[in-house]
């Protein structure tokens, strides 16, 4: 066989049958090389692939940012543990969200101390007290509920009265006028008479305020005061206590220490009224006054207010 003779070669199937390759001009292989021997990959590639190829590889950030943690602990070196934990905590990384809750958290947590705090301030009085002054608070209560209790059945048994007198007209007007002599006493009007104690106050320092003096006129109030007279100043619903300079007015009426209060009321409850742990009494000795508390069975509240007319006020009675 000669040089030119060709022989066919079979080579497998790349797309859809076999081909022929044949050797020409000295053996040069037709079909497998081209234009400098370059290889014919037997798919064409497509511009996702040839893009795919060209651009580099995804990184997880994760990743990333334990790389460039990492390189900056080896930028680094001779740190301990100790420093590294301070540099992974400070500066702090705080989100809008960890912001917000951590306002409203503090706002809670503030609310919640004030209202402890004022609930400590108002029991500290009582908290501090004794036994006996405890025993004693809760029977001015009890004495408290018994004089409503009493008012309340006279009123009862005055209506009775109404209802069942055969001249009703003279049992009315008999009511009338001794309710007329009661709103007398209570407005100032007339005289009156009867136990209840005295309270002095002997300001020496000049420390007393007119506000003392005023939450001693209303513990007496709250007590069952009937009468209170103040220096010759007969106490009423519209009294007012004013600070002028050094001194104290009582409707405009300067009084001058010793503050002398008589009180007609029942003493079993005006005196430990005034004597309660963080009352009157406590008050004003620690502003150094003297303060003396007198029982009597006789007390006089001689000074009278002119009746004043209502300059708006109407009787609504027809």
């Amino acid at each position: 066989m000669s040089d030119h003779d060709e022989t066919p070669t079979t080579n497998l199937p790349t797309d859809g049958g076999p081909k022929i390759v044949g050797q020409k001009d000295g053996g040069q292989k037709d079909g497998g090389q081209k234009d400098g021997g370059q290889k014919n990959r037997g798919r064409e590639e497509t511009p996702q692939t040839r893009l795919r190829r060209e651009l580099p590889e995804e990184v997880p950030s994760g990743l990333t940012a334990a790389a460039e943690e990492t390189e900056q602990e080896e930028q680094q070196p001779g740190l301990t543990g100790r420093q590294r934990l301070v540099m992974g905590l400070w500066p702090p990384r705080v989100t809008r969200a960890q912001l917000i809750v951590a306002l409203l958290l503090f706002g809670l947590g503030f609310g919640l101390a004030v209202q402890v705090a004022s609930n400590s301030d108002n029991d500290s009085a009582l908290r501090g007290a004794r036994q006996t002054d405890l025993v004693r608070i809760l029977d001015e209560l009890d004495d408290r509920t018994q004089r409503l209790e009493e008012e309340k059945q006279g009123l009862e048994d005055q209506r009775t009265e109404l209802e069942n007198s055969s001249d009703q007209a003279e049992e009315a007007r008999k009511q009338t006028v001794e309710k007329e002599r009661k709103l007398g006493i209570l407005a100032g009007t007339v005289a009156a008479e009867g136990p209840g104690i005295t309270l002095t106050i002997n300001d020496t320092k000049g420390t007393v305020e007119a506000d003392m003096l005023l939450d001693a006129i209303q513990e007496l109030r709250a007590a069952g005061a009937e009468a209170i007279q103040v220096n010759g100043v007969r106490v009423v619903a519209s009294t007012y206590l004013t600070q002028s300079g050094k001194g104290i007015t009582v409707d405009g009426n300067k009084i001058t220490q010793p503050y002398r209060f008589k009180v007609i009321g029942k003493p079993q409850d005006l005196e430990p009224a005034l004597n309660i742990p963080g009352g009157v009494v406590q008050t004003l000795e620690k502003e150094q006054a003297t303060v003396t508390v007198e029982r009597a069975d006789k007390i006089i509240v001689d000074a009278l207010r002119a009746p004043e007319r209502p300059d708006y006020a109407r009787s609504s009675s027809q």
